[in-house]
């Protein structure tokens, strides 16, 4: 006669806990309907056999080691379409966060990882390693193409300002364009002076990616954050404009 599976092992799950503590008034980890509505609209649904309802019931289950070991944490994009369908509001895209930290941060993808450390290791925090003046320098040298060939942006004075202060919006920027594909930046700049918008890009933080919220490293991704954020605050912009 086979074996029983056991579920749980009898185990509390310590990251299942952490996200019933965080749930908005009315929502309950444990009253999940199993409607499948969170997988309906769910991007990852399918890969690696998973989708969010799959992944729920195993974390109510308290199966932490199966979550823990299984590819499908890492292919959630965090987008929160579950949430916003979620009659009961479970944030399954904070237990799929809880429970990368299930692995031990050198252990976690090294693309993710790499990016990450990538970003903490200068003040633009692009995980391509952009620096400050390498993006000055392509900011410059694109414009300057764009008018020579495009005379109209001549007459329009097309602009991607650094560091203008009190601008009403302050922009990020993915920073994998100006290192690979800088004429993909110029259609926004096209845009923002068709419709007199008054921006800026900053010196520090202007890197748009985050890497270390999908690495769920809580510290990293409170420093990338701030980095761009005070840098706004220092400018005076009134609104973070957020281009991812």
């Amino acid at each position: 006669m086979a074996e029983a599976i056991k579920i749980g092992g009898g185990t509390r799950s310590a990251f299942k806990d952490k996200v019933m503590e965080i749930l908005p008034e009315g929502g309950n980890l444990n009253a999940c309907l199993t409607c499948g509505l969170c997988a309906s609209g769910c991007p990852a649904t399918g890969l690696a056999d998973m989708d969010p309802r799959k992944f729920l019931r195993m974390a109510a289950l308290g199966m932490d080691k199966e979550i823990a070991e299984h590819d499908w944490t890492w292919m959630c994009t965090m987008c929160m379409r579950c949430v916003r369908i979620c009659p009961m509001e479970i944030n399954i895209p904070q237990l799929v966060f809880n429970a990368r930290q299930l692995t031990p941060r050198e252990e976690r993808p090294k693309g993710i990882l790499g990016s990450c450390d990538m970003a903490l290791n200068n003040d633009t925090c692009s995980a391509m390693g952009c620096s400050q003046e390498d993006f000055e320098f392509v900011c410059e040298d694109v414009i300057d193409e764009v008018k020579e060939s495009q005379p109209m942006w001549e007459e329009k004075d097309l602009q991607a300002p650094i560091d203008k202060q009190g601008a009403e919006f302050f922009l990020n920027q993915n920073s994998r364009e100006p290192m690979t594909e800088p004429e993909e930046m110029v259609p926004l700049w096209k845009i923002l002076n068709i419709v007199g918008a008054d921006w800026t890009y900053g010196s520090k933080g202007w890197a748009g990616e985050n890497y270390c919220m999908f690495l769920s490293d809580d510290e990293a991704w409170d420093k990338v954050t701030r980095t761009s954020a005070d840098k706004c605050t220092e400018l005076g912009c009134k609104t973070f404009l957020n281009t991812e």
